[in-house]
């Protein structure tokens, strides 16, 4: 079952990388905040790096404005999230998280097979809006498409 409104958000141990790779709790993280947290199948795919992610680079600062974290996951390894977020020139202040082995993924029941693209168990794309760690809203996209989880989307619908 996939995670809704309402529910708080899994705990689960993400990456990242500051002075080497940091084990991050998502308790930690996203609890005592307002964040946006938004997922991609793979840093470096096009639909990833050439819509989402820079749409959320973009507009980081009306979500700041707002006083919204934002948080980009993806099932692929800190060292593949960092150098993707250098090249896509993230600021400081949004989180790039790691979920090497799927495990937020699982937890939020938004896994997905990618096996025919060789890339095994991957994120569906989505958008999350948490407060203090409680889901108010789930965006999830169908197949293919990127409309509901993009940051213009995203952005007004926050209070």
């Amino acid at each position: 079952m996939s995670i809704k409104a309402g529910d708080r958000l899994p705990e689960a141990t993400l990456q990242r990388i500051r002075d080497g790779v940091e084990n991050v709790d998502t308790r930690a993280l996203f609890d005592n905040r307002k964040v946006v947290i938004f997922a991609v199948p793979g840093a470096f795919t096009p639909t990833c790096s050439e819509k989402h992610l820079p749409g959320f680079v973009e507009h980081f600062d009306a979500f700041r404005d707002k006083g919204v974290d934002v948080a980009c996951v993806s099932v692929n390894d800190p060292f593949v999230m960092q150098a993707w977020a250098e090249s896509q020139h993230v600021p400081e202040g949004m989180m790039v998280l790691a979920d090497g082995n799927g495990d937020f993924t699982r937890a939020l029941g938004l896994e997905m097979d990618a096996s025919a693209y060789g890339m095994g168990m991957r994120s569906k794309r989505y958008a999350i809006y948490a407060e203090d760690g409680v889901v108010r809203e789930v965006l999830v996209e169908a197949p293919g498409e990127f409309r509901v989880s993009s940051a213009e989307y995203v952005l007004p619908r926050l209070p």
